[in-house]
């Protein structure tokens, strides 16, 4: 290995550690559409403007990810935030765990949302979101989305993970 290929590695791995110690919700990324139905968990998304005609949101979706295609197809996504005790899901849409019967959805219950796109209908949160733009970086792709429809549970807490683990959030 030369110097940069050695420092450009040691940059990585203080990288990856470092953004294992920032904590994230945990959210699955759902689309349906002419493309067809996919999802996929991720950590990657926050809003970006409150601000405008309509709301503003993004997530990264890893370019190998068999949901993403789906996305830029469809022009369509829900953000759905799990909550505590909902583990199994993330797995499942991460596919760190078999899907029942081979599709992810067999795992949960979900209803049409504005776009198309379903939510999970147990989900903290759901954000439809029309697809604005997407852009490659790196390994993944930056997707941007106008909110159509937000569906809100009426109570819980978020699912989070960070170190590597999931975690749940402290009362204070």
């Amino acid at each position: 290995m030369n110097d940069r290929t050695e420092a450009e590695a040691g940059l990585r791995a203080a990288f990856l550690e470092g953004m294992s110690r920032a904590a994230a919700s945990v959210s699955v990324v759902t689309t349906d559409g002419p493309a067809g139905r996919g999802g996929v968990t991720v950590s990657a998304m926050t809003s970006i403007s409150a601000d405008g005609a309509q709301p503003t949101m993004l997530t990264c979706l890893n370019a190998a990810s068999s949901a993403l295609p789906l996305v830029l197809e469809n022009g369509c996504f829900a953000i759905n935030v799990l909550r505590t005790g909902q583990t199994d899901i993330s797995d499942v849409f991460s596919s760190r765990r078999p899907a029942p019967g081979g599709d992810k959805f067999n795992a949960v219950l979900t209803e049409t949302m504005a776009t198309g796109a379903p939510c999970l209908t147990e989900a903290l949160v759901s954000f439809d979101c029309r697809l604005l733009s997407a852009e490659k970086i790196g390994t993944h792709h930056i997707c941007i989305g106008a909110v159509e429809a937000v569906r809100t549970a009426p109570e819980g807490s978020p699912l989070l993970y960070g170190m590597r683990k999931y975690l749940r959030p402290e009362d204070h």
